[in-house]
């Protein structure tokens, strides 16, 4: 008898846990359903302009995972003269009452000069970040609302839609080695856009990086659910790159 009472005990700690997990899971399905339908599932693919001219293709695109993750990719193809660079950027993410969490970022780049790769894994609740490629870890003294690379363009869409009168927006992005700076935008009007994928009315944020004489404008359609539809940059007053939507599926 003492035996099974002593299993019964020590069962109801796991029980509760598992209830728990079940609960946080059923929660989280239900939070990504919405999302899901304010945000479905997409393709969008993007011309890259230089001077006006062709030079390359960029693909974003968002998946639901069936374990109730978000799966959201980037990756470009340029080809310029004697220049090509292929970059490929991947968030896997949650969402939790309207704001992501990052749990892994992957990073390669290949092409002309140096290769790079970063695959990084976090963890928000026990404020730590790995550098899985180097195996090290890193504690993070600041997690609120934290964001990699690339999940803030994620946050800054659902941001939109959620406070579309929203002129002024920050994020704290973590770097590709473990230092975490802000992301500033700022309303900076409204446009008609004729692009590849066709006539748009858009909203227009710009961010401005003065110590790298560096600006940074983004277009986003309210029409589409404010999917960043045009970008546009320039430094030091010389054009870098332009992309604009040419597909969505």
């Amino acid at each position: 008898m003492y035996k099974l009472l002593s299993l019964f005990c020590l069962s109801l700690p796991l029980m509760a846990l598992a209830n728990t997990s079940l609960a946080n899971e059923q929660n989280n399905s239900t939070q990504i359903s919405s999302l899901s339908t304010v945000i479905p599932a997409y393709k969008a693919t993007y011309t890259l302009l230089h001077k006006s001219d062709p030079v390359g293709t960029a693909i974003r695109q968002l998946a639901y995972l069936d374990n109730g993750n978000i799966e959201y990719h980037y990756e470009t193809d340029i080809s310029w003269l004697i220049f090509s660079d292929k970059r490929s950027e991947t968030a896997i993410v949650n969402v939790e009452k309207g704001q992501v969490i990052p749990l892994k970022y992957d990073y390669q780049r290949e092409g002309t000069g140096r290769d790079k790769s970063y695959r990084w894994q976090y963890n928000l609740a026990e404020k730590t970040a790995t550098n899985l490629k180097e195996d090290k870890q890193i504690s993070l003294e600041f997690t609120d609302g934290l964001l990699d690379k690339l999940s803030y363009h994620l946050q800054n869409r659902i941001d939109l839609i959620q406070s579309p009168e929203k002129k002024h927006f920050i994020y704290p992005v973590i770097s590709t080695r473990g230092s975490i700076k802000n992301y500033e935008y700022r309303y900076d009007g409204e446009e008609e856009l004729i692009l590849p994928y066709g006539l748009v009315k858009t909203i227009r944020l710009k961010r401005e990086i003065v110590e790298k004489k560096r600006i940074t404008y983004a277009w986003f359609a309210p029409e589409l659910n404010y999917l960043l539809v045009k970008l546009y940059q320039v430094k030091a007053g010389a054009e870098q790159f332009e992309a604009q939507l040419s597909s969505l599926k």
